[in-house]
């Protein structure tokens, strides 16, 4: 099923505004009744096909929207129903609004005429508030109360790839078949739900007791892990639960979140699908976390952490433009830990900054060793870690690093993921290209970009992320995305690069679309570890 069919599935009416009130384009709707406007709609004024009530509510949040650069939104009432209307800036002069029916404030109030539970509703807006004043009250009264967060795994790889709309319509569905498990069925303790991000639910139980928390947060886990179908297709999720208990493990609404939240990291870490308690976290996991923070910086003492070498190629004539470095952890006992697990305990343990340095030093190591089996105008590209490219000295660490003259400037790559770029002014790296680095915006689609800041930047150019690269020949919607993102490139005249390469066919669609380089299995592997490499062929070469 085609990634526009999903789309048109979605209940939400996804409509493009212009500042003068013309309708730029039209998707899904089908949860608005008689507000989805029919397909000859694109072109014409919103006073000519709703209301007039509704017509001049969506052109004002449009023009707010535009003129204050930040989300408007607002609500309105049409024949009886309750809708929200939420206009997001998408230039100088239009808007991407989103109009959906009204979620009731709460979960456990969501009752027909004749007094009946109904199936339950994500609680959006007033959850939050409402589980302070749940928690206030409780140790006021000294009542039981617990709260669980529900990871939901794959929603976010769902967003990215496909749409942000299907994974909200996933979750929206799967909650509601929640219907068997209303508060305060059977034996169950009475509870309410509400949603804390796409891929997180939150659920606040009136009890202390764990076996009652553990059945009724495992009902819950079990219905959302039966197979879901929406619009033809068939989902699995795999939801990991984490509880912290008033009292036991915190006494404030917010660190009860907290502690709940490190309790289903802790579930997630150890596989998924599990339930953990923050007590037994606390108790069995600290010393982990621990352990693995004092391996870290033993790690990159030793420098058992290495970087990895893919070649960047011409898509047109495949020569070897760039050799692109990604740290990778060998870990003597685990084997091999993936870059996003020990990256995150770099950040957050605050050796982020350490092994971003230890890095730069291994590549000038490497560098002396692929330089000896390669063109002369290769370069080597080096990934900067968040909290060093947010460091204050980080344009004089890479100053100093120009000045010990092991890599030339001209051979030298500095990729910034997109979602950092925002953490350094385009001016505070001019001295860097002033020099001859290369400076590429890396894992583009990721996150929302600065056009200000990209255009005043001095880069050179911008790789897709593999992710939207490898869907793009199988989803409409990646493929206008990777579009965009090449499109962007050239408008500010700068290299369109990708990976995800990995055959003759996607090379050809990328190169088709105007991506001039790129990375993936269809261009032959290089070494890790350039240095360590080279020494262990000599080696056997004198054996």
């Amino acid at each position: 099923m085609s990634s526009d069919s999903l789309i048109r599935a979605l209940p939400d009416l996804v409509i493009g505004v212009r500042r003068d009130g013309v309708v730029l384009a039209l998707n899904a709707g089908h949860g608005v009744g008689e507000l989805k406007p029919d397909g000859e709609s694109v072109g014409k004024s919103v006073h000519e096909i709703w209301p007039e009530h509704v017509a001049e509510l969506v052109k004002q949040l449009t023009r707010k929207a535009i003129s204050t650069r930040t989300t408007a939104e607002a609500k309105f009432f049409d024949r009886g129903q309750e809708y929200e209307v939420r206009a997001s800036p998408q230039g100088p002069d239009r808007a991407i609004c989103i109009i959906r029916p009204s979620a009731p404030d709460n979960l456990a109030d969501t009752v027909n005429a004749s007094g009946e539970q109904l199936a339950p509703q994500i609680d959006r807006r007033g959850f939050l508030k409402r589980f302070k004043e749940s928690t206030a009250m409780a140790a006021l009264r000294e009542k039981p109360l617990a709260v669980a967060v529900i990871h939901v795994e794959g929603l976010a790889e769902i967003a990215q790839a496909i749409a942000p709309k299907l994974s909200e319509q996933i979750m929206t569905a799967a909650v509601l078949r929640l219907a068997a498990n209303s508060p305060g069925s059977g034996t169950r303790p009475p509870w309410y739900l509400g949603q804390l991000s796409d891929s997180l639910l939150s659920l606040v139980l009136e009890s202390a007791d764990r076996e009652s928390i553990e059945a009724c947060v495992e009902q819950i886990c079990k219905s959302l892990r039966e197979p879901l179908q929406l619009a033809g297709d068939v989902y699995q999720l795999t939801p990991s639960a984490g509880v912290a208990i008033l009292g036991q493990d915190a006494s404030s609404a917010k660190a009860l979140l907290d502690h709940a939240r490190a309790a289903v990291n802790e579930a997630r870490r150890g596989g998924g699908g599990r339930i953990r308690f923050f007590t037994d976290t606390l108790q069995l996991e600290s010393l982990a976390r621990l352990d693995i923070t004092r391996e870290l910086h033993n790690a990159i003492a030793n420098r058992e952490i290495q970087l990895k070498y893919v070649g960047r190629h011409d898509l047109a004539t495949g020569r070897l433009v760039a050799w692109v470095g990604y740290l990778r952890w060998q870990h003597p006992l685990q084997g091999e830990i993936r870059p996003a697990e020990f990256l995150r305990v770099a950040e957050t343990t605050g050796l982020g900054t350490t092994l971003s340095r230890a890095a730069m030093k291994w590549l000038q190591e490497d560098f002396v060793a692929l330089s000896r089996r390669s063109e002369p105008d290769v370069r080597i590209s080096f990934g900067a870690l968040r909290h060093h490219l947010s460091h204050e000295e980080f344009v004089e660490d890479f100053q100093r690093f120009l000045a010990t003259g092991v890599i030339p400037p001209q051979r030298l790559e500095l990729r910034i993921s997109e979602r950092n770029l925002t953490v350094r002014q385009p001016a505070d790296l001019k001295p860097l290209a002033a020099a001859g680095v290369q400076l590429i915006v890396d894992e583009v689609g990721r996150g929302a970009m600065s056009l200000e800041w990209l255009a005043r930047a001095p880069l050179h150019g911008m790789q897709l992320d593999r992710a939207w690269a490898l869907a793009s020949r199988k989803h409409k919607v990646a493929l206008r995305v990777c579009r965009a993102g090449i499109a962007l490139a050239q408008a500010l005249d700068l290299v369109p690069m990708a990976t995800g390469v990995d055959d003759i066919e996607q090379r050809n669609s990328l190169a088709k679309l105007g991506c001039q380089q790129g990375s993936g299995d269809l261009y032959p592997q290089v070494a890790s570890g350039g240095a360590r490499a080279a020494s262990s062929g000599k080696t056997q070469k004198a054996r």
